[in-house]
């Protein structure tokens, strides 16, 4: 349990810095000291209108008493003004009261992966104020939201009755992401139904000896017994996870998204600084020169 009071004033310019940082900016800040300790990531994830926000606010609730905890909630930006309506901080206000949890809304901006600019380094500021848990709600974009699987320990996938999403998720290969698969709004018809074709499709999927086996649930914001089982799950994942050899190779599964998000970011820059004589040049010119810029003085690192 951290006993330092959290100072959320520093905390906001903190991540209202990074997340409005360029490229060169990120790269060219100083070593950070290592954390004295990690916080657990947890993500939700799933189709828009699942009840993800909903859901996230009740399980922030349920797991407040392990320590400091903070929910990062990206909303989708609009792609003509950027803009973002960030209605997951206006549905969780009455969680704000809490002494030690931390709320805060992101656009997902430039970003087409669920998350949002920057968020890596985000996630490591959220190490660095002493946070024990985070929970990382994604847009709800549904196939495209692969990049959460590299950024948290612990995905859950929240699913709606009858919603289709079964046949999208074999298709995806959403099964091999999620360790925790949720049907939420489980009072609406078909959702027993539901979590059984996920079992079923769990049970024909091949599974290495010792790997996690994702557990199915019913989960409704009207049923407390049903966000504790949630929570229960969560920390039995958790607990698997410290024996589990893979971490260092997430890590560096983790320094790559980085990395790749980086030089994504100042490619896009490179394009949109040149004028309408740069595209009249053979595609291979054109290549040619971003990638002379990408490299030169002006963009180095």
């Amino acid at each position: 349990m951290n006993t330092q009071a959290l100072d959320r004033r520093a905390l906001g310019r903190t991540l209202t810095k990074l997340a409005n940082a360029s490229a060169v900016e990120l790269a060219q800040r100083p070593l950070r000291e290592p954390p004295a300790s990690h916080a657990r990531r947890i993500g939700i994830t799933g189709a828009p209108g699942a009840g993800k926000s909903t859901l996230l606010g009740h399980l922030a609730l349920q797991r407040a008493c392990n320590g400091r905890l903070g929910v990062l909630a990206v909303d989708p930006s609009s792609p003509k003004s950027g803009g973002a309506i960030l209605g997951d901080r206006v549905r969780m206000d009455e969680l704000a009261g809490a002494s030690e949890l931390y709320i805060r809304s992101l656009g997902s901006r430039r970003t087409s992966d669920g998350l949002a600019d920057n968020m890596s380094e985000m996630l490591d500021a959220m190490d660095d104020f002493g946070f024990a848990e985070v929970l990382l709600e994604t847009v709800g974009v549904g196939q495209a939201e692969y990049a959460v699987r590299v950024q948290v320990d612990t995905l859950v996938l929240v699913l709606l009755p009858d919603s289709g999403d079964t046949v999208q998720a074999m298709k995806a290969g959403i099964m091999e992401m999620a360790d925790i698969f949720v049907v939420n709004k489980a009072d609406l018809p078909g959702a027993q139904k539901m979590a059984t074709d996920i079992k079923r499709i769990a049970a024909i999927s091949r599974q290495l000896q010792g790997a996690w086996i994702p557990p199915v649930l019913l989960a409704s914001a009207s049923q407390p017994e049903s966000i504790e089982t949630l929570s229960e799950a969560i920390d039995r994942h958790q607990a698997w996870l410290t024996a589990d050899p893979r971490q260092q190779a997430l890590r560096e599964q983790r320094a790559r998204y980085r990395l790749k998000r980086l030089l994504e970011i100042r490619a896009a820059d490179v394009i949109a600084r040149q004028d309408a004589a740069f595209f009249t040049a053979p595609l291979e010119r054109q290549l040619e020169l971003a990638l002379e810029l990408l490299v030169s003085k002006t963009f180095s690192l």
